[in-house]
């Protein structure tokens, strides 16, 4: 069996956008207590920075220079929420290069699947705007490189964070390479992400949003994968699957109003992990985003590692069985309502994630 990967530096530390930022580097310090209780289990791979040319895959050459210009000054505000310290801009491009790192690694081969640990997230980051604590879109330069270096078509991009991925649905809207599916907790930051957000022009259908109601927990969480997640991606036939992994949504943090717990973490995890078995060989990244309470950040980081690496292997269908349907029920009625014309498996029941058998031929959109 090949190992987990991880992706982590103590360079990130270095990133600090002010004392009043739930973003500190304070919100990783358990962490590493968290990965030496798996010892044995992982593997961690070298992190070195991404370069300009790697950057502008994405982003303008304009906000590339803008971060870079940072280096240095004790403290520059990028907006109202986002700042950079001397190191930020270092602990950016350690950042990205750890993501494309770990999709290398998962990508080859050499790793069953791959975490990466960073900071600062990406999810907010547009083409030239930083936001929402993000400075680079991490998941969205993996995703461009994977694009680039191994010759694959589609990518699927799951992001469990409670706030919405602007950046990332922005930047690959009208790309039907990249299949994006968020689930949040709506209203909340930055706005975006409703059900009617779908894509435009030749990426129309490609974004999926499921905007949740405050107070929803493990049960609904897995049962929008089971109902939702999985027809589409068995149809979409991904060749990698990325994870904006973030764990705001923990009944704990200070930052969402979700009733999430690691137990439901690592079963959104398991059935990613069944997903990439039955679609892609595997291949399966996941990258840190959120998740601002410390200790219940390292309880859920070491549930997934437990999933990743084989030492608990959680029971999806049970859990989404108790889902409170009351209230979900309209989620999943109204998202197959916006997306059935694009995707017909969202016009019947699902059966069981266990049940399922190995995924058809790719069908692509209809």
């Amino acid at each position: 069996m090949k190992p987990t990967g991880i992706l982590t530096d103590h360079r990130f530390h270095f990133h600090d956008p002010g004392e009043h930022s739930p973003e500190n580097p304070g919100r990783m310090a358990e962490l590493p207590s968290t990965l030496l209780s798996f010892a044995g289990l992982l593997v961690f791979l070298e992190v070195n920075p991404a370069d300009q040319a790697q950057l502008e895959r994405i982003h303008s050459p304009a906000y590339v220079r803008q971060i870079a210009a940072t280096a240095g000054r004790e403290y520059t505000a990028l907006n109202g929420d986002t700042g950079a310290s001397a190191e930020s801009y270092l602990a950016a491009r350690l950042a990205v290069g750890a993501c494309q790192s770990a999709t290398e690694a998962v990508m080859s081969g050499r790793l069953a699947n791959a975490f990466a640990l960073i900071r600062p997230p990406g999810h907010h980051a547009e083409f030239s705007r930083a936001m929402g604590y993000c400075l680079f879109n991490n998941v969205a330069l993996a995703a461009a490189f994977a694009l680039d270096h191994f010759n694959i078509r589609r990518i699927l991009i799951v992001d469990w964070d409670v706030h919405h991925g602007n950046g990332t649905q922005h930047l690959f809207e009208a790309d039907p390479r990249i299949l994006f599916f968020s689930v949040h907790q709506s209203p909340l930051y930055p706005g975006t992400g409703s059900f009617t957000e779908v894509g435009r022009g030749p990426g129309e259908g490609y974004t999926i949003n499921v905007p949740m109601p405050k107070g929803l927990g493990d049960a609904e969480y897995a049962a929008v994968f089971q109902h939702l997640l999985v027809p589409v991606a068995e149809a979409f036939f991904p060749e990698l699957i990325l994870v904006s992994a973030g764990f705001d949504s923990h009944r704990l943090d200070p930052l969402g109003a979700m009733k999430m717990s690691s137990t439901g973490f690592a079963a959104l995890t398991r059935c990613l992990m069944m997903l990439a078995d039955r679609l892609c060989y595997g291949r399966l990244a996941l990258v840190l985003e959120g998740g601002y309470h410390p200790a219940s950040l390292a309880k859920c980081v070491g549930a997934v590692l437990a999933e990743l690496s084989g030492v608990t292997i959680s029971a999806v269908d049970s859990l989404s069985a108790q889902a409170d349907f009351k209230r979900l029920n309209p989620v999943l009625t109204r998202c197959r309502q916006v997306h059935q014309s694009f995707w017909s498996c969202l016009r019947q029941s699902r059966p069981q994630i266990s049940q399922l058998p190995s995924a058809p031929e790719y069908g692509g959109i209809l």
